[in-house]
């Protein structure tokens, strides 16, 4: 059970059904920092029900399955689902506390470890991560984003509530929030969700700390933020067990103090230089909230699709994509381009998590509207957290047509197409372009354009079949939108050497 289940249980607060009005509390740095001592006495307890805030997908974004509408990117038909699927944005959850816990030196207090690249993963030593206008020493800059204060502030009256003060309370505290870098950070409210599916910003802002402390923060700093007893970490999470606004406000300002230190200091600028590969969660903790306020406040806007066409929607999730990364070997010198691409998100993973050159075709007018505002979040977000993406580009079209989709297709080095539900017409109109890539170009299906069992023979000679190589592979639960179960997929590499070889063989 999550944070706000508690709350909505029984918890410290109750919620409310008028509309919180702004208070601006703005966390300062202090001027005359201390360390808290690991052997101060403490006398606080985790108990709370407030020290398990954790990420939860909102509700917008679990209302998307499979019966979406989109563009040629598609899930199963209807009556070949199990059962419907939620389209979230997978995060790790951060665990402050469990029902358990009893003292604040509850060895259950779980600290993570720094998140390492797997065995089979190189790093891309040919890619810059930083972002240097991130950087800037001119002085802070504001982006054109949607903060999550944005969010809550707009929600009808009754949708959040303080979460600290009385019971009766119309004020809602606002804070900023700073992130690695050097511009202006993001404000937010803090208030909880009557509806547990709702956006949390209480969650958001454990995981922004969390993510800055696991991805930018170097190692000879890095006790400041993960100590057990005193560690900044561990004092939000105390100041929420005691529901306490004033430790809350004290932590935020040593967490602010120290994140603009090790910026000013030049810390995090050598730490990410130094970095050559961004890690899953990293990416999904900045796709999840590019997600959270463009596309989950306007899903209902995809809920118009024609079932058995073309059209049918389906999302495959971060986790099977970044795995579909590695298998493909894309790079942040490759082509990347998504046949169908919907709301964009494959496009900016590919961008934000390999830096390569991401291209999307999508036809369906409401899902392109709501790509383009992802785009543009996209752009504000990686600026804020100090990364340098790869260029993006969502075209609004047919694929099969549309000239600028065409030419780039010729010098791709990988294409997805999700093509579980297309049509067979749709399929056979798609394996013409298959003539037109590069030699080594890898296409990722879900459903195989090679029969199984296909050979080639004098009478399909000309067949562009013949010129894939394709390789079945599996994926798990959990990697597309529609079913909870597993499946298979393939990656058909261009190939002309066995054509040329059956014909240098059979010819007279």
């Amino acid at each position: 059970m999550g944070f706000f289940d508690h709350l909505q249980k029984g918890g410290a607060f109750s919620l409310q059904a008028k509309k919180p009005q702004i208070r601006k509390v703005v966390s300062q740095t202090k001027p005359t920092p201390q360390s808290r001592s690991s052997s101060a006495p403490t006398t606080d307890t985790d108990s709370s029900p407030l020290a398990r805030p954790a990420y939860s997908t909102n509700r917008a974004a679990r209302e998307v399955n499979s019966r979406q509408p989109s563009t040629q990117k598609n899930a199963l038909l209807p009556k070949q689902r199990a059962k419907p699927r939620n389209l979230k944005r997978p995060s790790p959850i951060l665990r402050l506390s469990s029902d358990d816990d009893d003292s604040d030196t509850d060895a259950s207090f779980e600290v993570r470890k720094r998140t390492k690249l797997s065995a089979n993963e190189e790093p891309d030593l040919d890619r810059d991560i930083r972002a240097s206008e991130a950087y800037s020493k001119e002085g802070p800059k504001a982006l054109a984003m949607v903060h999550a204060a944005d969010i809550t502030s707009q929600k009808p009256a009754g949708k959040y509530t303080p979460v600290f003060g009385k019971e009766k309370s119309e004020t809602a505290i606002e804070i900023k929030l700073q992130y690695p870098t050097a511009l202006k950070g993001e404000r937010y409210q803090l208030v909880m969700p009557k509806e547990n599916d709702d956006f949390k910003p209480l969650d958001d802002i454990m995981q922004v700390v969390e993510t800055v402390s696991q991805h930018y923060i170097p190692e000879d700093a890095a006790d400041e933020f993960n100590n057990e007893t005193n560690g900044i970490k561990r004092r939000f999470r105390r100041a929420l067990a005691h529901a306490s606004e004033a430790e809350f406000q004290d932590t935020l300002s040593d967490y602010n103090r120290a994140v603009q230190r090790l910026v000013a200091d030049g810390s995090i600028a050598k730490h990410l230089d130094a970095t050559h590969a961004l890690r899953l969660p990293h990416v999904e903790r900045i796709l999840t909230q590019i997600y959270s306020r463009t596309v989950s406040p306007r899903v209902e806007s995809l809920r118009q699709y024609e079932n058995g066409t073309d059209n049918v929607y389906g999302e495959l999730l971060p986790r099977f994509i970044s795995n579909i990364f590695k298998e493909t070997k894309l790079k942040s010198g490759h082509v990347f381009v998504d046949l169908g691409s919907g709301v964009g998100n494959v496009v900016l993973q590919a961008a934000l998590e390999i830096g390569c050159e991401s291209w999307g075709c999508e036809m369906m007018p409401n899902a392109c509207k709501l790509a383009d505002l992802q785009r543009a979040e996209f752009k504000a977000r990686c600026r804020l957290w100090g990364i340098a993406p790869g260029k993006t580009r969502l075209v609004q079209g047919d694929f099969l047509t549309e000239t600028s989709i065409l030419e780039v297709l010729k010098k791709a080095d990988v294409v997805l197409i999700n093509n579980q539900a297309f049509t067979p017409q749709l399929n056979d109109k798609l394996i013409n372009h298959f003539l037109d890539m590069k030699e080594g170009c890898k296409i990722v299906s879900l459903k195989s354009f090679v029969p199984a069992g296909h050979k080639i023979q004098s009478r399909n000679l000309n067949s562009p079949i013949n010129l894939l190589n394709v390789k079945r592979l599996n994926y798990w639960s959990d990697s597309v939108s529609w079913t909870d179960v597993g499946g298979t997929y393939f990656i058909a590499t261009k190939d002309s050497s066995r054509l040329k070889a059956f014909a240098d063989t059979h010819s007279v």
